[in-house]
C-alpha cells in the first residue's frame, strides 16, 4: 500500500538542501555495498540514509522519463488519445532503444502512453507524448527544463525527453536532484499507480493493437513494499535505478546512477532495508 504523499516541508526541506542525516544511534545497522558512482537515499521525514557524489552532474539516461511523465500528467488529460506516427517509430529504431512496440497508425490514451513509457521504457511513447504537448519535441524539452527550475533541481538540464544518446546523451542530472523529482512525481496518484505496476496489459480495439507491458524493474518482484520508480541505461549513463519503497510506515526514495545491471536491484533493496532499519532504531529512541 502505498503512503499517501510526502509532507509539504519535507519536499521544501529537501529542496533547501537543509535535510538532517540520519541519527547517530541508528548507525549499528549496516551500511550496504554501493559500487553505483553515484547514490542517495531519502525519506518522507526529509532524513538522509546514505549519500554517494549525490550532486555530481551525470547522464541519467531513461530516467530521463520521469520528467517527462511528470511534464505529460500536468499538460495533458488522462483521456486524451494520441496518434503514433512512423517519426516516433522510425526514431527509437534509429536509436536502438526500448520500445513499446508501438505502430503507425495507432490511437492511444495518455494513460495508456503512461505505462508503455515507464514499464518498457518505450522511446516510441516518449517521442509521441513529447510531439503532442510540446507541441513539438523542442518546446517539449523546453518546458521539462522549466519545470526542473520549478522544482529546485538545480543540477539537471535536459536535452531530449528519452534520454537517448542523441542529442547530449539526454542532458544530464544527480543522484539528488532525480531523488527530489521522484518525490514530486510520487505525489501525482496516476504517476504512483504506473509504475508500481508488474504488467499492464491493453486490449485490441478498432483504433490500436493489443499491448502488453511489463515493468523493467525487477525490484517489484524482488522485494516487499516497493513502489517503483524507473530503470535506466546507455554506455554513458551506465546502470541506474530510480526506486521507493515504504519502510517504517515513511516513503524511502532513492537513486543509484552508474551502477551495475543486476547489482542495482539487490542494492536498492538493501537501501531500503538499511533504511528501515534506521527508521526503527530513530523511533525506538
Amino acid at each position: 500500500m502505498r503512503i499517501g504523499g510526502f509532507l509539504v516541508s519535507a519536499v521544501l526541506a529537501l529542496l533547501l538542501g537543509v535535510v538532517a542525516p540520519a541519527a547517530p544511534a541508528a548507525a549499528a545497522a549496516r551500511v550496504p555495498k554501493v559500487v553505483a558512482t553515484s547514490a542517495y537515499v531519502v525519506d518522507s521525514t526529509g532524513t538522509i540514509h546514505y549519500g554517494k557524489r549525490e550532486t555530481r552532474r551525470m547522464p541519467v539516461a531513461s530516467l530521463v522519463k520521469v520528467m517527462t511523465a511528470y511534464v505529460v500528467l500536468r499538460e495533458a488529460r488522462l483521456s486524451d488519445t494520441v496518434t503514433i506516427t512512423s517519426s516516433d517509430i522510425s526514431h527509437a529504431i534509429r536509436n536502438g532503444a526500448a520500445t513499446a512496440g508501438l505502430r503507425k497508425g495507432e490511437r492511444l490514451t495518455v494513460r495508456d502512453l503512461l505505462y508503455g513509457l515507464l514499464l518498457p521504457s518505450g522511446a516510441d511513447a516518449a517521442s509521441a507524448l513529447a510531439r503532442r504537448y510540446g507541441p513539438g519535441k523542442a518546446a517539449f524539452v523546453a518546458k521539462m527544463n522549466r519545470t526542473a527550475r520549478e522544482l529546485g533541481l538545480t543540477r539537471t538540464r535536459y536535452t531530449n525527453p528519452d534520454g537517448l544518446p542523441t542529442p547530449g546523451n539526454g542532458g544530464y542530472s544527480t543522484a539528488a536532484d532525480q531523488v527530489r523529482l521522484a518525490m514530486w512525481a510520487l505525489d501525482d496518484d496516476t504517476f504512483a499507480r504506473v509504475v508500481e505496476t508488474k504488467v499492464h496489459k491493453v486490449a485490441r480495439t478498432k483504433v490500436h493493437n493489443p499491448h502488453t507491458w511489463r515493468n523493467l524493474n525487477k525490484l517489484l518482484w524482488q522485494a516487499g513494499d516497493v513502489l517503483g520508480v524507473k530503470t535506466g541505461y546507455t554506455s554513458a549513463a551506465g546502470h541506474c535505478l530510480l526506486f521507493a519503497g515504504e519502510r517504517g510506515g515513511r516513503q524511502v526514495v532513492g537513486a543509484l546512477l552508474h551502477g551495475g545491471s543486476e547489482s542495482r536491484f539487490t542494492t536498492a533493496e538493501r537501501l531500503l532495508d538499511y533504511a528501515g532499519a534506521q527508521i526503527s532504531a530513530d523511533e525506538g529512541l
